[in-house]
């Protein structure tokens, strides 16, 4: 049986949820970037900017939920009912990240009243382990790459009898992968409806960047079949750490070889998480790399024609469509083309300044 992003609630029940334990994770704007629409030679550019949500990252959907449904399951309770009682005695919260995805999990953690661990490797800059720190969490550093700490955090787990909550298995069942990916998918939801409240025509094209797939994945599954016509899904990733791409040729997770360094951090993955591959497969997206140097330029660009401040993992979904545009226009890509990207995360200094 393949995975299946259906979670336990729909994304208006995870976003209600989430919106209980603050009103920064209120839906995040939907822009409309005409500027960047005339560069790219297409009808429209709209931008999710996420760099807005609770955290100034898309990751607090996945990972807090995922770490509190899973407390909850441990606990025998629901939720609501955990974070009333934050229960003594709850096991920690065990995860790797490359700062985003811990920093999720150590804010599930202080919620429910339970420790955290964090592993993270050495490329991790130190501002990002500072704000997991400031969370309350335990930092544990790795050496090696992003799939090193992933290896260290699953063994830790299991020696402790801990729970761990990770972003990426090799198991297509995983219930824990599930529900971070659910989470990414109030995206979509928000995304549905704000197109419609505002008038805007459906998009035709999404670019969504990728490290192990969960976010891509979420976006297939919520946005393809709700899309205008050619309903086309780029998934976007670094030539460095191209997991998704491996993935999918092989039918299933394979490590790449490398160091992974890339200047879209947040994406340095060298194995793709199985739950996403299989969702990304069955909506039959197409992947596109691209070099560190289209990366690289992508913030500024984004920023020039009147998007929000983020990083180049925030726009690697940019630079995949200035690739498009700039190149064979492939994917079906038009001046009739209405394109939607996600910008994932705030820019590193607006977060820590």
């Amino acid at each position: 049986m393949t995975a299946d992003l259906r979670p336990p609630h729909d994304s208006d029940a995870i976003a209600a949820e989430l919106l209980r334990l603050s009103p920064a994770y209120a839906p995040t704007p939907l822009l409309d970037l005409p500027r960047l629409a005339e560069r790219l030679g297409v009808a429209q550019v709209l931008a999710k900017d996420e760099g807005r949500r609770m955290l100034r990252s898309f990751k607090s959907l996945g990972g807090t939920y995922a770490g509190l449904r899973a407390l909850a399951r441990r606990a025998g309770l629901d939720i609501e009912t955990l974070l009333a009682r934050r229960p003594a005695g709850q096991p920690a919260l065990v995860c790797a990240s490359d700062g985003n995805h811990g920093l999720a999990v150590a804010l599930a953690a202080i919620h429910a009243g339970a420790p955290a661990r964090v592993f993270l490797h050495r490329t991790v800059p130190a501002s990002r382990a500072r704000r997991i720190e400031e969370q309350g969490a335990e930092v544990v550093w790795v050496q090696g790459t992003y799939d090193d700490a992933v290896d260290a955090a699953a063994a830790a787990a299991r020696a402790s009898g801990d729970i761990l909550i990770a972003d990426t298995t090799d198991d297509p069942e995983d219930p824990v992968v599930s529900d971070v990916m659910a989470g990414y998918g109030v995206i979509a939801g928000e995304v549905r409806k704000q197109v419609e409240a505002e008038g805007h025509a459906r998009p035709t094209h999404v670019f969504i960047q990728a490290g192990v797939g969960g976010i891509a994945a979420a976006m297939a599954a919520g946005l393809k079949d709700w899309m205008a016509a050619p309903a086309e899904v780029i998934v976007v990733e670094p030539e460095q750490a191209a997991s998704v791409s491996a993935g999918l040729a092989a039918g299933k997770p394979v490590r790449i070889s490398g160091d992974l360094e890339t200047t879209a951090e947040m994406l340095s993955c060298g194995e793709a998480s199985a739950p996403a591959l299989a969702v990304l497969s069955r909506h039959d997206v197409h992947v596109l790399t691209l070099p560190e140097a289209a990366l690289e330029a992508a913030p500024a660009l984004l920023r020039s024609f009147g998007g929000p401040s983020t990083t180049p993992s925030g726009a690697t979904g940019v630079a995949g469509a200035v690739a498009v545009a700039d190149g064979s226009r492939g994917f079906g890509l038009s001046p009739e083309s209405r394109v939607l990207i996600v910008v994932s995360e705030a820019a590193l200094e607006d977060v820590v300044a």
